[in-house]
């Protein structure tokens, strides 16, 4: 961006630096002074209820906050003397205060607003969080003699209202009902990235939203830690544009503003970088507040280091380090290399245009599972092997697994997974239309060139046969112990590049959720030790390398030269 231009709103090109100065990392936002200084006096004298001596904000709470809820409550364009900062994304790590410093920010905010029998809400994820949220604001006031003749609280509702106003602050645990009727004037969410876990999240969003395009118009606040799992679902969608914001990438005037508290992508990816105890700080504005250093680094020694799946669990929560894939203990080695054999852009189309001989592996199915299927070439001049994957579920699956109905969408906005009603009706007619187009292509071995779980695909080996397909061309493929040349196979070719996929979000999922448990001399990968994550899909990519060792030879059909145009890498 030319330097002589002025920035988007919001847009905060030095963040880093900031962040390395012990500053707050967001844009400069001008302020309605004399709202600021208001909304600074109440907050500063709220107590904290559950620390010893009851300290007041003035002195517990740090000075990233306080310019986080100016910016939130006394924003003003210096000309229209209308409210810039509509909506605020906030990511800090855990410890950092953030349910007591939202509870503070909540009240300041309703005693802020003039507007006459509104609705505020207060939202936590869970339960125990929205508990929690209620009982330090209530708490708050009952520490004060004189904000008890300000609001009144009703804890059987968890509601506060203000009695000059009437409007209510209501404390609510997230459901796809919580927004009822009325618009709120103002949201605040604590820990959004839970609700990236929770199926309507999206819908529920947008109802909140609804206020901002109102003449009254209502805010949206957003705390929270980054997830202990890959970015999905409604998380994935604001984290993505809060930093599109911030790096002057999502047009010139955003509503949202970005404060997050995280390393630099680049960063993120050095484990020796972030494991840099000195580095700490520099993503912790609450230290020597909250927290101390040594009680983190002993957490750190005792909890988070005691093995890769807990220490990316750590990292993630501590220092808002994003999970890509899922490491952990027992998890498949190849996962270490996965991300680097990937070649984005690369598709279907180019691999059968580029291959000598194509397999495919198939495995999954079941009302509960994936039904995944791997097509894998082997380059005509490189012979490096080529990997494309793809998957179908029942629909029912949303309801039977819950707890990964966010990622299946995201799986079905990527293009890699289709949702249907009927997988026999729906999804084999597909499958065979893909082994119709290598056998065409004259790419497919003569025999075994389509190789699966010989459990629960009688369905798909009679759409194969009805289609003209004969029995020499379908493989079972033993599984267990048996598959344990491809498990370990695998992740040599990938690490060397000697194997290379489409870098798909898909296969990016079911490797990261691949574990592995060692028997004699074997190591597995099964469904059963990855629990409801599902590894259908890779399964399907192990069965298809069982077949690709065997060294098969394309039954023939126009030269790769002559009529397909050759992808190099």
């Amino acid at each position: 961006m030319d330097c002589t231009e002025p920035l988007p709103r919001f847009a905060c090109p030095d963040w880093w630096e900031r962040l390395r100065r012990r500053e707050t990392p967001m844009a400069d936002v001008p302020l309605n002074e004399a709202k600021a200084r208001k909304a600074l006096a109440f907050f500063n004298r709220l107590r904290l209820p559950d620390v010893a001596g009851n300290p007041p904000m003035s002195k517990a709470c740090g000075d990233w906050f306080r310019d986080v809820l100016v910016a939130f409550l006394a924003s003003e364009d210096p000309e229209t003397k209308e409210r810039l900062v509509w909506e605020l994304l906030c990511m800090v790590p855990k410890k950092s205060s953030k349910t007591t410093y939202s509870a503070g920010l909540a009240l300041t905010a309703l005693y802020m607003n003039e507007s006459p029998n509104g609705q505020m809400l207060l939202i936590g994820p869970s339960q125990n969080i929205s508990n929690r949220l209620f009982d330090q604001a209530q708490g708050m006031i009952r520490l004060d003699e004189k904000l008890a003749k300000v609001f009144r609280v009703q804890d059987h509702t968890k509601t506060i209202t203000r009695y000059k106003t009437g409007t209510e602050l209501e404390v609510k645990t997230f459901d796809t009902s919580i927004v009822t009727g009325e618009i709120p004037v103002m949201t605040i969410i604590d820990e959004l990235h839970e609700l990236g876990k929770k199926n309507g999240a999206q819908q529920v969003m947008q109802q909140i939203r609804g206020g901002g395009i109102t003449m009254t118009g209502g805010q949206l606040m957003m705390i929270t830690t980054q997830s202990d799992k890959e970015p999905a679902g409604i998380w994935k969608a604001e984290i993505g544009k809060a930093r599109a914001i911030r790096d002057g990438k999502a047009g010139s005037r955003p509503i949202m503003l970005p404060v997050l508290y995280e390393f630099p992508e680049a960063l993120q990816k050095k484990e020796r970088y972030w494991r840099n105890r000195e580095n700490w700080p520099l993503v912790l504005p609450n230290l020597g507040r909250s927290i101390s250093q040594q009680r983190l680094e002993d957490d750190y020694t005792n909890n988070g280091a005691i093995s890769p799946e807990a220490e990316q669990i750590w990292m993630s929560q501590h220092l808002n380090i994003e999970i890509g894939l899922g490491l952990h203990s027992e998890r498949w080695i190849g996962a270490d290399h996965w991300a680097g054999a990937g070649r984005p852009g690369m598709t279907l189309d180019e691999i059968i245009a580029s291959s000598e001989v194509c397999v495919v592996g198939l495995d999954g199915g079941g009302l509960d599972d994936l039904l995944g299927v791997s097509v894998l070439g082997r380059h005509a001049e490189t012979k490096r092997w080529m990997h494309w994957g793809r998957a179908w579920a029942d629909r029912g699956v949303l309801t039977l697994r819950k707890s990964i109905a966010p990622e299946l969408h995201e799986l079905v906005e990527a293009g890699d997974l289709t949702l249907v009603d009927n997988l026999d009706a729906e999804a084999n007619p597909e499958i065979v239309a893909i082994c119709q187009r290598l056998q065409e292509a004259g790419l497919l071995p003569e025999e075994d060139g389509i190789g699966m779980d010989p459990e629960g695909v009688a369905s798909i080996v009679d759409a194969l046969i009805e289609a003209g397909f004969e029995i020499e061309d379908i493989r079972a493929i033993s599984q267990g112990y048996k598959l344990n040349a491809a498990i370990k196979g695998t992740p040599v070719k990938l690490k060397n590049k000697t194997l290379v996929h489409c870098d798909q979000r898909l296969m990016r999922w079911c490797v990261g959720n691949a574990k592995t448990e060692t028997r004699g001399n074997a190591v597995l990968v099964t469904k059963a030790r990855s629990g409801s994550a599902k590894i259908d899909p890779l399964m399907a990519l192990f069965n298809a390398v069982m077949l690709m060792s065997w060294n098969p030879v394309g039954h023939g059909g126009p030269s790769v030269y002559e009529e397909r145009g050759i992808l190099t890498f």
